[in-house]
């Protein structure tokens, strides 16, 4: 068979194969399950990508958004794990702490994290815990001698607004009163607002984005007590890491692997995941169309204007770091599963 040929079959067969790819996708919905309420930051990722994803995916189908709030991320991850067609066309934001639940043994998981098929990340960010500044609490050392300590919202078990503060808790003997069951970001903002807590953690990226930190920052209405950073972000530079803080109070061993175990959860960022048994030619595509998406200029000028940090983790990545999280250290998997009151 002559060189000629040869060129001229795989030719024929990557035209094939890309026909393929268009022809599936063409004229189809793909759904991304935003697993938080409307306006929280994962929605406000989750939304941004949905605009541009659907050009870099081969047939250019229409990308329609669900969000499905609920046990602080658990009840979208469950469905996109368990009850999606592993079709291609359907895929999910997830809180990337959620491996703190398998590792606790929870019950309410119908997942494996090393079993998600991880597609990317738009961000990778370290954590901070606002405090109201019309609060008693200036500092984490007033929260440790306090006789009744501030309440912190969060989602549920196993995410950032849950485990920071129950982590100090148990490290230092801090006493943060964390309040569950709120739907997504907004809700725990406005808590924050009528009084109803005087702390929530989350992302430092997610601070710096829009207009409600920045009028917050502007008006002196909270500060940062708290930061999950090896070293002090530039921007935080008066907020203590939680690892100087862990040093400070002299922390036991045990903690500090803790919190290396659960602080682990920033680098993965805000993971974009579907199911398991999708079969590799649509991993392949949504992996690219991820990439693509991220490093679109009209993305990126859109994240640029609204502030919007955007940092891309691959989906293979992802996929190494899940394997990694997941730990057989008996002592360790006993201290996480104290963590979340297991």
């Amino acid at each position: 068979m002559g060189v000629v040929t040869v060129f001229l079959m795989a030719l024929f067969l990557l035209a094939g194969a890309a026909q393929a790819q268009t022809t599936y996708y063409q004229s189809k919905t793909v759904r991304l399950i935003i697993s938080s309420s409307a306006g929280s930051n994962y929605d406000m990722y989750g939304r941004l990508v949905a605009n541009y994803i659907g050009r870099h995916i081969p047939g250019k189908p229409e990308v329609m958004v669900q969000n499905m709030p609920g046990g602080g991320n658990l009840i979208g991850a469950n469905y996109v794990y368990a009850v999606s067609k592993p079709d291609g066309l359907t895929f999910a934001t997830i809180n990337p702490a959620l491996y703190f639940n398998q590792l606790a043994g929870s019950k309410d998981i119908q997942f494996d994290w090393t079993k998600f098929v991880y597609i990317g990340s738009p961000d990778r960010s370290e954590d901070l815990m606002y405090m109201r500044s019309d609060s008693p609490f200036k500092t984490i050392h007033d929260v440790r001698k306090a006789a009744d300590g501030p309440k912190c919202a969060a989602t549920g078990t196993g995410t950032t607004g849950h485990y920071l503060p129950t982590l100090l808790n148990d490290a230092i003997g801090t006493k943060f009163n964390v309040v569950t069951g709120y739907p997504g970001g907004p809700e725990m903002d406005l808590a924050a607002e009528r009084n109803e807590v005087q702390c929530r953690a989350f992302t430092i990226a997610g601070w710096f984005a829009g207009d409600l930190y920045a009028a917050w920052r502007k008006k002196g209405f909270v500060h940062v007590v708290v930061q999950t950073n090896r070293k002090r972000d530039p921007r935080l530079a008066e907020a203590p890491t939680l690892f100087e803080i862990l040093d400070e109070f002299k922390a036991p061993d045990i903690m500090k692997r803790l919190a290396n175990l659960v602080t682990a959860s920033n680098s993965f960022g805000r993971p974009y995941v579907m199911p398991p048994a999708t079969p590799p030619e649509y991993i392949k595509i949504m992996r690219d169309a991820m990439a693509k998406t991220l490093n679109d200029p009209e993305l990126l000028a859109e994240a640029k204007r609204r502030r919007i940090d955007i940092e891309y983790t691959p989906g293979e990545e992802l996929e190494k770091l899940s394997k990694e999280v997941i730990t057989k250290d008996a002592e360790l998997i006993e201290r996480m599963k104290k963590l979340l009151g297991k």
